[in-house]
């Protein structure tokens, strides 16, 4: 298959597959079905979107309008039931189990709620545990200065604050110079100004190395700090808006 690049007007590049442009993600008619005995429950309709590589990405919706589906989907964490899923021209919908696992471990940098972090080990070595499992990792130490934690590398997350300890879990995820960043509700278990801390750390990531960042939320403010905007609703895009002006994240207020 001939790949050939292209840079839209945003001078971020975009793929081209047999004349055909792709974006760097793209969601294409895509459902999600659960079966709970014989009820079928679908989580996600018919869903189509796009996303350019190097934004700044914003999913929101309300609780069960199916936001969690769509990044677990799109992080290979789940499978869709029909539809395409494409990652930097790549069909991650038809992928084995074993090529979910090395897409997971490669191309994936993964930032919850709640930071999973290994209490018995230090900020450092929880960072170089993500490290080992990728092709191209990204120094330890090098990522937790840049997170601002270079003097707190030595500490157990049982000394760090709520907002050190998920600058941490950004730090691993990022260790793994993943392709892409997929953040559920990053700042869920935070207070305010901590979580407009790791927004602007989110924000600042994707603005100075390119990296695509998306970000799940019921919080509709972050709307106003996103390149691109997604609406989700029932389990279908409501609406999806391009912000030519993105806001800085440290201008937020909720």
């Amino acid at each position: 298959m001939r790949v050939a690049r292209l840079r839209s007007r945003s001078g971020r590049e975009s793929r081209s597959v047999r004349g055909w442009r792709v974006a760097f993600v793209e969601f294409r008619d895509v459902s999600k079905v659960y079966h709970m005995g014989e009820v079928e429950v679908a989580a996600v309709r018919d869903m189509s979107f796009s996303i350019e590589r190097g934004e700044f990405v914003v999913i929101v919706g309300p609780s069960g309008a199916g936001k969690t589906t769509v990044l677990n989907m799109l992080g290979g964490m789940d499978s869709c039931t029909s539809g395409t899923i494409l990652l930097d021209g790549e069909e991650v919908s038809s992928y084995n189990a074993r090529q979910l696992t090395d897409y997971r471990r490669y191309d994936i940098g993964f930032v919850f709620q709640f930071y999973n972090l290994v209490q018995n080990l230090t900020a450092r070595e929880n960072v170089e545990l993500a490290s080992q499992i990728c092709r191209d990792p990204l120094p330890a130490d090098a990522v937790l200065s840049d997170v601002g934690l270079a003097a707190r590398a030595g500490n157990f997350p049982g000394q760090l604050s709520g907002g050190e300890q998920q600058r941490v879990s950004i730090a691993r995820a990022l260790a793994k110079n993943p392709k892409l960043l997929l953040c559920d509700e990053p700042t869920g278990a935070l207070d305010f100004e901590t979580g407009k801390a790791i927004l602007k750390l989110l924000q600042d990531t994707c603005r100075q190395t390119g990296r695509t960042v998306v970000v799940v939320t019921h919080n509709s403010v972050f709307c106003d700090i996103a390149d691109r905007v997604i609406h989700v609703r029932e389990g279908s895009v409501a609406a999806v808006e391009l912000n030519e002006h993105p806001a800085s994240a440290d201008t937020l207020v909720w």
